[in-house]
């Protein structure tokens, strides 16, 4: 009987023991990031200084891919751990309507940190559409809104629009919502915690309105580079692949001679988000909780920036997909600095990878693979390419040296990234690569969910959109 209760309370410590072990997360959420950053130079003159520094210390993955070009969809993959293509979430839904469902189905990842004796805390924008909810977060910032002041005769709007605003703002730093948001962070980082904790800072520049405060615009060069640009680059698409080319805001900002205004601004609003990164960071660094905390960051996906007459997001394209993405471990001292991964890496990997890391076991629906080989050895072959969705019908494959388009009417876009890093050239109807695509096309989801409640959807894409559009003609 002694033996039996010796084994019973040594267990009970050893569980014990390896709870107070678990690392703490610091989850760092992007809105709208593509690649004009230092670390990943998608621009020569991005100024993000802190994010670069962190991927230097970490795992900066330089393929990485969202699940879906949009903010609903790609953060619903990475916050459930599911594809679309297996959760029916294709469009962009309001979150308290079909969510609460969702939330009896699966379990969202802070819920599931807190289900396993994390405390939970989250500001800005994490899901989208909600601020949280009591199930998922221990705490939750409630944002108070500031009114914008701007500068007088400096950037760009269009009428009155105050979504299609590219100004510098001259309101104290304090009274913007991403220092609100991170300053919460720190606020947390400086907390007393008896349990591990998972920490969610949503930085919500550089969504639009591409605003920022007026030290980030006078810190950019008075002329901006603009991407490089083939003049003639969608004329090789056919079908739903072609539609997916919106040249509406290009022209007007062509008109309005307004590009350059527009890409300083998006440079001014990423510099803005990588100094309130900075802060969390640096504040976590000095804290008592730096040698036992995972950072995590990521964008939800990236943005055209003037790219195949293109300006946001919602396409199967490169600079629509390709998003920002570090692992930094700080309990591991000895690891080599500036560690990079070119394979290409899906955003859906977060879920099982920061479980795998914690030492915890994820739902049986979680989609993806752990990326923990790869954070040990970056040459780790992945055992899947990157998948991303853009409505139903609407797929994506990318690997390291090619990216596959198919979409619900039987267009074609096929890229090779070894001598095309821009995708100028469409292949899908070159003969001499048949044999690529058809190894491409293999690699296909091969399971396609109905779509999840189109009452509350928005929908931009895919089969569904045809399908609604014929309904309300009958």
């Amino acid at each position: 009987m002694k033996k039996f209760i010796i084994l019973i309370v040594t267990a009970v410590l050893v569980v014990g023991l390896q709870a107070e072990k678990r690392p703490n997360i610091l989850f760092i959420a992007i809105d709208d990031m593509n690649d004009w950053t230092g670390f990943l130079g998608g621009h020569p003159q991005a100024m993000t200084p802190n994010m670069d520094k962190l991927a230097n210390e970490g795992m900066n993955f330089t393929n990485a891919h969202c699940s879906a070009p949009g903010c609903s969809p790609s953060r619903n993959a990475l916050l459930y751990g599911i594809e679309p293509f297996n959760s029916g979430l294709y469009p962009f839904y309001n979150h308290k309507d079909v969510h609460i469902g969702l939330r009896k189905k699966y379990t969202t990842l802070p819920k599931f940190f807190k289900d396993n004796g994390y405390n939970t805390y989250g500001s800005g924008k994490i899901h989208h559409g909600q601020n949280g909810t009591d199930e998922e977060w221990t705490d939750y910032l409630q944002l108070s809104g500031v009114k914008k002041e701007f500068k007088s005769g400096e950037g760009y709007q269009i009428g009155n629009s105050s979504k299609m605003s590219f100004r510098p703002t001259t309101n104290a730093l304090k009274d913007h919502q991403d220092y609100k948001v991170a300053s919460y962070g720190i606020d947390i980082l400086n907390k007393e915690h008896g349990k591990p904790f998972f920490l969610a800072v949503g930085i919500v520049k550089p969504h639009l309105a591409f605003d920022a405060p007026k030290q980030f615009f006078d810190a950019l060069p008075e002329r901006i580079e603009p991407p490089e640009i083939l003049a003639n680059d969608v004329d090789d698409l056919t079908g739903e692949a072609g539609r997916l080319s919106n040249p509406r805001d290009d022209k007007q900002f062509k008109k309005d001679k307004a590009w350059e205004r527009v890409r300083k601004s998006y440079l001014a609003c990423i510099a803005w988000a990588d100094y309130n990164i900075g802060r969390v960071v640096d504040e976590l660094k000095k804290s008592k909780y730096a040698d036992n905390t995972i950072i995590v960051l990521w964008s939800d996906h990236g943005y055209h920036m003037g790219e195949k007459q293109e300006f946001r997001k919602f396409t199967l394209w490169e600079e629509s997909t390709r998003v920002p993405f570090i692992i930094r471990d700080l309990r591991n001292k000895n690891a080599a600095q500036g560690r990079k991964c070119t394979q290409a890496i899906s955003l859906i990997n977060v879920y099982k990878t920061l479980a795998d890391m914690s030492g915890l076991k994820v739902p049986e629906y979680v989609d993806g693979r752990s990326l923990v080989p790869q954070l040990k050895d970056p040459e780790e072959p992945v055992e899947l390419p990157a998948y991303i969705s853009w409505g139903k019908g609407n797929y994506s494959v990318r690997t390291e040296f090619w990216r596959y388009n198919h979409y619900f009417d039987g267009s074609e876009e096929l890229y090779d990234h070894a001598k095309d890093q821009h995708e100028w050239h469409n292949l899908a109807s070159n003969p001499e690569y048949n044999s690529q695509k058809a190894k491409m096309k293999a690699m296909l989801p091969q399971n396609e969910a109905p779509t999840v409640s189109l009452q509350t959807a928005t929908l931009l894409s895919g089969q569904d959109r045809v399908d609604a559009k014929k309904l309300k003609k009958k």
